[in-house]
């Protein structure tokens, strides 16, 4: 029917708006963090459009349940508002079969968000990942730009030129304090004719190795200071704590999950399960409370909604933490959650329906 099609496309556009606007801000947040990594030189500024298009479904499994959940509330709440719900109601258009064809988006939105929790987001974690950890052990400077003063973590850094394929830095200059308890900070200054990086693949290390070159080491406000010629002086570089942010859980793919019976593992596959369950639960909370009084405005039930959401996806993230201490068991998980969510939009649904509310009878 032409107004089925209708209804679709206008929870489809305001999803879609929604999904945008959360998107831009999430992105946005991991693109600045990673941004200020590439200035402290951690990863180089060639790597950032890479890193987020493998972080994008996992950003996109998030967004697009609450998109829906918003997108049916705002595009309903506008129809209710407009009256053109009641025109339908009166055409005899059940809460039933609104709730049958409100399915049909939430069908294609949660085939994409099962795409991306079981199969693309932690693919494109784990590519994350490697890509670090072969940044963190490759021997070149390509978050160096010859010709400028950079600060690299706590020092200032300086080449004129980089050669052999990036490898190799000429005529180096490296200024940093060095902090010592109780004293002033020491002023140190280095310069090297040139320098490349070796791995301690021992003591899982970085050394920026310098050639032929000197060291300066003042204390402000002393008369003297120390010098130091070197043919050969090694710098131990700090490692980069990116990969700190991840489990080794989240990297691995859900047919490993699924072979691994530890609770970690329970938890991560309970969670990425937990995330398409979710959004016919939400579209069942979200039906009757888009039914807005056009006196009220159609943003009138939205702030109770998010609420509603936010506490689901809260008890979620903690039966995730809870199973993977082993203080919830695998087996009850996260299913209790889903089912008060679920009797809770049934309730709401019966509840607004024609016949759910006892009718006042004038005297």
């Amino acid at each position: 029917m032409i107004v089925f099609r209708y209804l679709i496309r206008e929870i489809l556009a305001t999803m879609a708006a929604v999904a945008g606007v959360l998107l831009l801000v999430i992105m946005g947040s991991r693109f600045i963090r990673y941004f200020t990594d590439a200035a402290n030189g951690d990863i180089p500024a060639r790597l950032l459009g890479t890193l987020m298009a493998y972080h994008l479904p996992s950003f996109i499994e998030l967004v697009l349940p609450l998109a829906l959940f918003l997108g049916v509330l705002l595009a309903y709440g506008q129809l209710y508002l407009n009256s053109e719900m009641t025109v339908l109601t009166a055409c005899g258009v059940s809460n039933k079969k609104l709730l049958s064809v409100t399915l049909l988006p939430g069908a294609l939105v949660a085939v994409i968000v099962a795409l991306c929790s079981l199969w693309l987001t932690p693919a494109g974690l784990s590519q994350n990942e490697q890509l670090l950890k072969n940044q963190q052990q490759q021997a070149d400077f390509s978050a160096l730009s010859p010709g400028r003063f950079q600060e690299i973590g706590d020092r200032t850094v300086y080449t004129s030129s980089i050669t052999d394929h990036g490898s190799v830095l000429n005529n180096v200059f490296i200024a940093e304090t060095r902090k010592r308890p109780g004293m002033a900070p020491e002023q140190i200054v280095t310069h090297a004719d040139h320098g490349f990086q070796v791995n301690d693949d021992t003591t899982d290390s970085r050394f920026l190795v310098l050639s032929t070159g000197e060291r300066y080491a003042v204390t402000p406000g002393q008369p003297a200071g120390d010098r130091l010629t070197f043919d050969t002086y090694g710098v131990r570089q700090e490692r980069s704590s990116l990969r700190a942010e991840l489990d080794d859980v989240e990297l691995q793919s859900t047919s490993a999950l699924m072979a691994d019976r530890t609770d970690k593992s329970m938890a991560a596959l309970q969670w990425r399960i937990s995330l398409v369950v979710m959004i016919p639960v939400l579209i069942l909370i979200a039906l009757p409370l888009s039914k807005v009084n056009p006196r009220h405005g159609r943003f009138a039930k939205l702030v109770p909604a998010i609420i509603l959401h936010m506490s689901y996806l809260s008890l979620l993230l903690a039966a995730q933490n809870a199973i993977g201490a082993g203080q919830l068991p695998a087996w009850i998980g996260m299913w209790p959650i889903h089912l008060v969510y679920f009797l809770i939009g049934l309730w709401l649904f019966m509840r607004g329906r024609p016949g759910g509310r006892r009718r006042v009878q004038a005297a």
